[in-house]
């Protein structure tokens, strides 16, 4: 059972320029470890030294956002969508 992830323009030099890619469902941190594992360096564009999500960066699960749902524990059921959404600041 898969769970699709969008990944943004700035990240698909990491996926071969894919813009969609299909891993297995799990929780969310799950999710992220084998993106790594298939995208060498992804991990490290979205995750801080902590292993916590980056400030910048907001990943939806379906509709929702993770920080108001379990963060990294946000269960991905099989056949939902998660995007990654880096911050866009101007001013």
């Amino acid at each position: 059972m898969t769970a699709t992830v969008r990944i943004p323009t700035p990240l698909r030099s990491l996926t071969g320029g894919e813009a969609a890619v299909a891993v297995p469902s799990g929780s969310l941190a799950t999710v992220l470890r084998e993106l790594d594992a298939a995208y060498p360096g992804f991990g490290a564009r979205v995750l801080d030294e902590s292993g916590a999500l980056r400030r910048f960066v907001n990943v939806y699960v379906g509709d929702d956002d993770v920080r108001f749902l379990g963060g990294l524990d946000t269960e991905v059921p099989a056949g939902v969508t998660v995007s990654i959404v880096p911050a866009v600041a101007g001013g």
